[in-house]
């Protein structure tokens, strides 16, 4: 119990650069260098790995995706195959899930000898998935970890996987657009299996209308930074209390609060005082700022989500059609955002020319929503109509097609190397 208590006062950024730096320094205590979580002769006897090799700043990726895998028919099952001893800690307390730890490549492949896997599941593009791409004779499957318009989620590297599973019409033809000579056929629309969850309502009924205020992180690189916070996030949040009859609730990407960049930081605690400002003012408010959980818990109650270009702007189209969305651009460029994130379309767009102008627009669109059927049209578009409840059994029957399809080919080419592939002499048989 001390252990754990210990743990959870530390943040998990700090225990990872810990981590890190004892991997360097060759110091790191025996528990952490050797495999575990598995029988050393038959591995997890399960299914699918879903494959981790990352520290916890990007485990979000991962534990979106563990409702959807725990709820798994009966015969299709997962295990989770984590390669940094902070990730399996603390996912043995988040899930049911068999998990194996496994630091080293000779761990890795090993396990993937000994164990009944028919497919491996990826959940982003991190470098380290090549290391269990080595193993042909798995079924290699991309996931990713949401549907955005960010350019993050197309990577050359998809050409890898025997499969990529996308939400619908709109990322296929992201593909189309940023990658050359790619065999489209790979890809295969499932919706978004996360979203089929419908968790209970996080946050209670209010009479006032709630906004709430969700900017994503700044991404690894300038081209992948879709933030808010830097220029607009104390604006953004100023204009949002300023209106009448509302109540706040700030969700902002896990990865916000420990940014980088001082201003991001900077601008967040300034979100943080104003909302604890708010509530002194008026304790009926009930304005609220959550930093961890699930954001999928709140949208039941939202009237009007503000977002930068991200997963939750589209999940929020998928699960509350019939509600306002305003995006932002930090770019300042409209003309590209329309084309770079087709939602932008359908919602107003704050920018840093129009951000001091955030009141009056963030107030029109509380008073007058006039794209409803605007949004409609690019939920289709998104992803194929598909109705919440749908998108899990298509995965998992996505993921039985993949499995069967690989066995047949892997016993095509099995065969063919049994008999060999060199040229055949038959003058000298």
């Amino acid at each position: 119990m001390a252990t754990q208590s210990l743990k959870a006062a530390i943040p998990a950024p700090v225990r990872d650069g810990v981590a890190i730096v004892l991997d360097a320094l060759h110091i790191r205590k025996r528990y952490v260098s050797v495999p575990q979580g598995f029988d050393p002769k038959t591995g997890l006897k399960v299914d699918v790995a879903v494959y981790f090799p990352d520290f916890m700043p990007k485990a979000y990726q991962l534990t979106q995706w563990l409702a959807v895998l725990e709820n798994h028919p009966d015969d299709l099952s997962f295990g989770l195959v984590v390669r940094k001893i902070p990730v399996y800690l603390e996912l043995k307390e988040m899930t049911k899930l068999p998990i194996a730890f496994v630091p080293s490549f000779a761990d890795l492949m090993e396990l993937y000898r000994i164990s009944p896997f028919k497919a491996v599941m990826y959940v982003n593009n991190g470098v380290g998935n090549f290391q269990s791409l080595t193993v042909a004779e798995l079924a290699h499957i991309h996931v990713n970890h949401g549907e955005s318009d960010k350019i993050c989620m197309v990577s050359n590297q998809v050409k890898a996987y025997d499969r990529v599973f996308v939400a619908g019409q709109a990322a296929v033809l992201r593909h189309r657009a940023a990658l050359s000579e790619f065999n489209e056929e790979v890809l295969v629309r499932v919706g978004r299996p996360q979203l089929d969850e419908n968790p209970a309502p996080s946050i209670p009924e209010s009479t006032r209308r709630t906004v709430l205020y969700a900017p994503t992180w700044a991404g690894e690189d300038e081209a992948n930074n879709y933030t808010s916070m830097e220029y607009m996030g104390a604006h953004i949040i100023d204009a949002i209390l300023a209106q009448d009859n509302v109540r706040v609730i700030y969700k902002p990407h896990p990865r916000i609060a420990d940014a980088e960049d001082q201003r991001i930081r900077k601008n967040h605690a300034y979100v943080l005082r104003a909302i604890k400002q708010a509530n002194s003012k008026d304790s009926s408010a009930g304005h609220q700022v959550r930093e961890s959980g699930d954001i999928l818990a709140i949208f039941p109650r939202v009237d009007l989500l503000v977002s930068d270009v991200s997963s939750i702007a589209l999940d929020f189209l998928y699960l509350r059609t019939e509600a306002p969305i305003i995006l932002t651009d930090r770019r300042n460029d409209i003309a590209q955002l329309r084309i770079d994130s087709p939602l932008s379309a359908a919602t107003p767009v704050l920018t840093k020319d129009n951000i001091k102008d955030a009141k009056k627009i963030i107030g029109d669109v509380l008073a007058t929503d006039s794209f409803v059927q605007d949004r409609k049209v690019l939920r289709e578009f998104y992803f194929d109509n598909v109705q919440a409840g749908e998108s899990a059994p298509r995965f998992y029957q996505a993921m039985r097609d993949a499995i069967a399809a690989h066995s047949a080919d892997v016993a095509r080419a099995k065969s063919l190397a049994e008999s060999g592939t060199g040229p055949r002499f038959e003058h000298r048989a």
